[in-house]
């Protein structure tokens, strides 16, 4: 079995999202279960952008996908309406989803499920664009940091032309 979390910008381009969906598929094929015993776990906040991405392409692949609910006002304070149908599917396919003891959704919650993704994973899958914290703390940066700290191997995917959404940090 391998254990693979995500973390990644929520703020990606339209045009980035084909190429994008079609790095991840690439990656996560190599741990397709190929008859031998290899399972893939895929573990992800399911935010919109880069988190529902790669769930969709864990499902894809055969992979079973643990869904980490920041705190449990997320879905009503956090995802954009014309995100939940995505969200509620993505639960809904989930093996296991497991929602944090917050009450609101915050910089308290992120980071705690932050840890958890880091805490369950063998690697981490960011889909990052390489640029460093923007001190807020949580962010795409800061997770990989914090994975390298823990020994944790990062694979990043940003494949060429991807962007983020204009006047996006």
């Amino acid at each position: 079995m391998t254990a693979l979390a995500v973390t990644g910008h929520m703020d990606l381009a339209d045009e980035s999202v084909p190429a994008v969906r079609a790095a991840l598929e690439e990656l996560l094929g190599r741990y397709r279960d190929s008859g031998r015993g290899k399972t893939l776990v895929g573990i992800s906040c399911i935010a919109k952008g880069a988190d529902s991405l790669f769930a969709e392409a864990v499902l894809a692949a055969g992979g079973r996908l643990v869904v980490v609910v920041p705190s449990r006002d997320y879905r009503r304070s956090t995802v954009e309406p014309d995100g939940a149908p995505l969200f509620d599917r993505l639960v809904e396919a989930a093996a296991e989803v497991v929602v944090l003891p917050y009450e609101r959704a915050g910089r308290q919650a992120y980071e705690a499920a932050n840890a958890l993704l880091l805490e369950r994973a063998d690697r981490l899958v960011a889909v990052w664009n390489g640029e460093p914290p923007g001190g807020r703390g949580g962010g795409t940066a800061d997770v990989v940091l914090a994975a390298r700290e823990a020994g944790i191997p990062v694979d990043v995917v940003w494949p060429d032309g991807a962007a983020r959404r204009a006047g996006s940090r």
